[in-house]
C-alpha cells in the first residue's frame, strides 16, 4: 500500500470517527428532543413545527454552504464550524424554557447544514484513492454505530433512573452527558486536519483529466432521480407511529427495529460499495458505479406493503428491506457525486444533492402523513407509483452515464 492510500484510509477512518462521536450527540438528542420538549411545555403542534423547520433548514441551506465553501475553499473551516455548531445539544441540559431549547435544536441542524457539504468534499478527495464505493461505505459504517449508541445513552440512563415518568432534570442529565462525545469530535477533527491539511491532493494525484469545471448533464439526472425515488421513501417516525397506532408492536420492540434498519444499513452499504467500485473498475468508467442505484427504486417498491402492514413477520421484512435502501442513501448517492462532479465544483455538488434529497423527504412525509389520516391503501398506493415513475428515470439516467457526453 503506497503512502497516499495509507493516508487516504487513516482520513476516512478518522472521518468516520467524526461521524460516530457526532451521531452520538444529535442523534441521541434527536431521540428525546419531543419528550423534552413536552415537559418544557411545548404542544405537539409547536414539535411538529420545530421538528419540520429544523429538518428543512438542515438540507436547504446546504445549497448555500456548498457554494460558498467551493468558492473559498475553505471545506476544514466550513466542517470546524459546523461540527462546533453541535454544543447546542449538550447546552440543552441549560433549556428552562422550550423557546430556548428551540434555539438550540435549530443551532444543531444549522450546523449539520454548513458542515456537510465541505466533509462530504474532503472525504470524496480520500474515497479516490481507495474506491469512492468502499470509501464512504467504511464512514457510514462508523457513523451508523454512533447512530445507534447515541439514543442507547438516554436508555441506559433512564433505566438507570428507574421506573417511572422522566423529569425536566432527568432529561438535562441526559444531554449533560453528551459533552463527552462532543470533546471527542473536536479531537478527531483536530487530529484529520493535522494530518492532511491539503486533503485536495489526494485526488489530484489519480484523477483523470475534467475538461470542464460545469455540472454535467448526467448529474442533474442524477439529481431527478434521487429526488423521484426519495419522494417515495417512507422515514422511519411514521412507520414508527404506524406500529404504536396499529399496536403492531410494543412501545419497546419499535427502536429496536429500528436499531435493527440501522445494522442491517451499515453491512449493506459495504457490499453496495464494494459493488459499485467493481462496476466502475470492470467498465473503466467512473459513472459505472451507477448501475447499482436500481436497486433503490427496486427494493423500495416492497417497503409500503411491508412496512404499513399489521403482521408482524411482514413489519420485520419491511424494516430489513428499509435499512437495506438506506444503506444504499448513504452510500451509493454520496459516492456518486464525487465521480459526477468535477473537484472545484464538488462542495456545490453535495449541496444541490441535500437540497434535493432534503426537499424531497419534506414533501413526501408530508404527503404520507396526509394520506395515512385517511387511507393506508393510498399511501402503499401511492408510493409504489412513486417508485415505478423513478425506474424509467433511472434508465434515463444509465444511458446518460454510459453513452452519454458529460
Amino acid at each position: 500500500m503506497n503512502n497516499q492510500k495509507k493516508t487516504a484510509f487513516q482520513l476516512i477512518f478518522l472521518f468516520g470517527l467524526v461521524s460516530l462521536f457526532g451521531d452520538m450527540v444529535y442523534e441521541g438528542a434527536r431521540s428525546v428532543n419531543g419528550p423534552y420538549l413536552k415537559t418544557l411545555g411545548a404542544n405537539a403542534a409547536i414539535v411538529g413545527l420545530v421538528a419540520g423547520i429544523a429538518e428543512f433548514l438542515g438540507y436547504a441551506i446546504r445549497l448555500l454552504s456548498g457554494y460558498f465553501a467551493d468558492k473559498t475553499r475553505a471545506y476544514w473551516w466550513f466542517t470546524f464550524l459546523g461540527y462546533g455548531l453541535l454544543i447546542s445539544v449538550p447546552l440543552l441540559a441549560l433549556a428552562g424554557i422550550w423557546q430556548v431549547a428551540v434555539v438550540f435544536i435549530i443551532m444543531e441542524r444549522l450546523g449539520k447544514a454548513l458542515r456537510s457539504p465541505a466533509k462530504d468534499t474532503i472525504l470524496s478527495q480520500a474515497t479516490k484513492q481507495v474506491g469512492t464505493g468502499i470509501g464512504f461505505a467504511i464512514a457510514e459504517v462508523l457513523d451508523q454505530i454512533g447512530a445507534i449508541s447515541g439514543p442507547l445513552i438516554f436508555t441506559v440512563l433512564f433505566l438507570a433512573l428507574g421506573k417511572g415518568g422522566r423529569s425536566l432534570a432527568d432529561y438535562q442529565q441526559g444531554y449533560a452527558l453528551l459533552w463527552i462525545p462532543l470533546l471527542l469530535v473536536m479531537f478527531c477533527i483536530i487530529l484529520a486536519y493535522r494530518r492532511l491539511p491539503d486533503p485536495e491532493i489526494l485526488e489530484t494525484s489519480v484523477a483523470k483529466t475534467q475538461g470542464t469545471d460545469k455540472l454535467s448533464k448526467v448529474f442533474w439526472v442524477y439529481t431527478f432521480f434521487t429526488f423521484v425515488t426519495t419522494l417515495g421513501f417512507a422515514n422511519f417516525a411514521l412507520i414508527g407511529y404506524h406500529f404504536k397506532a396499529k399496536h403492531v408492536l410494543s412501545d419497546a420492540q419499535i427502536p429496536l427495529f429500528y436499531a435493527l434498519a440501522m445494522g442491517v444499513d451499515a453491512i449493506a452499504a459495504l457490499v453496495i460499495g464494494k459493488a459499485y467500485d467493481i462496476f466502475k473498475a470492470r467498465r473503466d468508467n467512473e459513472k459505472a458505479g451507477l448501475i447499482t442505484l436500481i436497486a433503490i427504486p427496486v427494493l423500495s417498491l416492497f417497503i409500503p406493503a411491508f412496512v404499513f402492514s399489521t403482521r408482524f413477520s411482514f413489519v420485520l421484512a419491511g424494516a430489513i428491506i428499509w435499512g437495506i435502501v438506506m444503506g444504499a442513501h448513504e452510500t451509493i448517492m454520496k459516492s456518486a457525486i464525487a465521480d459526477l462532479t468535477p473537484l472545484k465544483k464538488r462542495g456545490t455538488g453535495y449541496g444541490i444533492f441535500n437540497t434535493a434529497y432534503g426537499l424531497a423527504i419534506f414533501i413526501g412525509s408530508a404527503i404520507i402523513g396526509l394520506l395515512y389520516e385517511h387511507s393506508i391503501p393510498a399511501v402503499i398506493f401511492i408510493s409504489i407509483a412513486v417508485e415505478i415513475a423513478a425506474l424509467p428515470v433511472f434508465f434515463i439516467l444509465k444511458k446518460e452515464a454510459l453513452t452519454g457526453r458529460t
